[in-house]
């Protein structure tokens, strides 16, 4: 192929996956974090030295590249194990060589485990005592960071767990594992994840997207809030997969986010005098800084008398019903258990998808600890603070200028 058919293509800085082709032919398919960049790399004056010769050779056979553009370098990793595993091209790490590749396996019983298997194990024993195997995946170290970032999103059980042992196992208690072990989940439900986890290997995650919106429609018309919020995370996680071990991406919320893309992280808090003028705010952060064009004040109307989830409620849902203000990344608000968990709710109700954690403050008000995704805390910690202190001083200024009747 010549490096002038290349600049004829439009290749975009996503992830994906590319084909070199002879006619109808495949020789070639590889996976990108940035088509553009990896493709291009295939022209560089030094391919010779640095991938070897039989690769210069398929280059020269190759007269066209297609390739397909994905959410995320995850999934280009399966769907370039799927289309590897149709086309077996002449210039991959043949597949012939099996023995050394990684399976992913789930297995034929009433609780599936879903586990990693070499090729030289993969009898056929095992195969017969499967629902089904992907791969192979030539990458063990890639295979095994794509299993777990699937596993926070689906979680699943695996060899260490006991079916209805009532000893949870060491996932139960990080949340990587249902509760088969402990008995908190029916097989019939349990199968529903695994399904889904089936889908998302075999490359049709808009199929799995449709079943769990649905299902959340389901659950919010049932009342079933706690089962909604669990759904509603699946969704958001499935729509911004966190790949970062996959791609080395520096900051959690960022991984996918094509290059130029503001964060806007969102701090919420209440002030009022003893349950009287009661106002909301709600700060921004745009990329770790405060942004104070995106800063917004609520004086609450429907309530009388203090009870700050109810009117953190009505300004969630009042925030959010601005569909023309660009919809936040993560949303911060001050207090615990009760007023992380009716945000969320609001969110629901208001057909949102958004993250959110919130900062729990000691007897002196200093923030103690913060309730949400680990992975988001971890990588947004000094954000999340920042957050929850703007909107804190935000309120509190806000107030006092109604308080003391100075205009605002």
């Amino acid at each position: 192929m010549k490096k002038d058919k290349l600049s004829k293509l439009k290749l975009p800085d996503k992830p994906g996956v590319y084909l070199f082709k002879k006619g109808k032919a495949v020789l070639y398919v590889g996976k990108a974090s940035s088509l553009r960049n990896r493709v291009k790399s295939y022209f560089s004056s030094d391919l010779c030295s640095t991938r070897g010769p039989r690769l210069v050779k398929m280059i020269t056979l190759a007269g066209t590249v297609q390739f397909f553009e994905s959410d995320s370098v995850l999934e280009a990793l399966i769907l370039e194990a799927n289309l590897i595993k149709k086309y077996r091209p002449e210039y991959n790490s043949r597949e012939k060589d099996d023995k050394s590749f990684i399976f992913v396996v789930i297995t034929k019983e009433e609780f599936p485990k879903v586990i990693l298997v070499r090729g030289k194990e993969l009898d056929e024993k095992m195969r017969n005592n499967s629902r089904a195997i992907f791969g192979p995946y030539p990458s063990a170290g890639e295979i095994r960071e794509a299993l777990k970032i699937i596993r926070k999103i689906f979680p699943f059980r695996d060899k260490k767990c006991n079916p209805n042992s009532l000893k949870p196992c060491f996932n139960r208690q990080i949340k990587l594992c249902p509760g088969v072990c402990s008995g908190e989940i029916s097989a019939s439900e349990y199968l529903k994840i695994v399904k889904n986890i089936e889908l998302f290997f075999e490359g049709k995650k808009k199929a799995v997207l449709r079943s769990l919106e649905a299902e959340l429609k389901l659950n919010i018309k049932k009342g079933d809030f706690e089962r909604a919020v669990i759904l509603r995370n699946q969704i958001f996680a499935l729509n911004h997969i966190q790949d970062i071990a996959l791609i080395k991406h520096p900051t959690h919320l960022d991984a996918g986010r094509p290059s130029g893309i503001e964060r806007k992280i969102e701090g919420y808090d209440i002030a009022h005098t003893n349950g009287k003028q009661i106002v909301g705010v709600v700060i921004a952060l745009v990329n770790g800084e405060p942004a104070k064009q995106w800063y917004r004040t609520f004086k609450i109307k429907t309530l009388e008398g203090a009870n700050d989830t109810a009117a953190l409620r009505e300004l969630i849902l009042r925030r959010l019903a601005h569909n023309e203000w660009p919809a936040p990344d993560l949303i911060v608000v001050d207090g615990g258990k009760a007023q992380k968990n009716v945000v969320e709710m609001a969110i629901i109700e208001a057909s949102k998808i958004i993250p959110v954690v919130s900062v729990v403050k000691d007897e002196r008000h200093k923030p103690r600890e913060i309730l949400g995704d680990s992975a988001i805390i971890k990588d947004h910690h000094r954000e999340i603070i920042l957050a929850d202190l703007e909107a804190h001083r935000f309120a509190v200024r806000f107030h006092r200028k109604l308080r003391d009747k100075i205009p605002y």
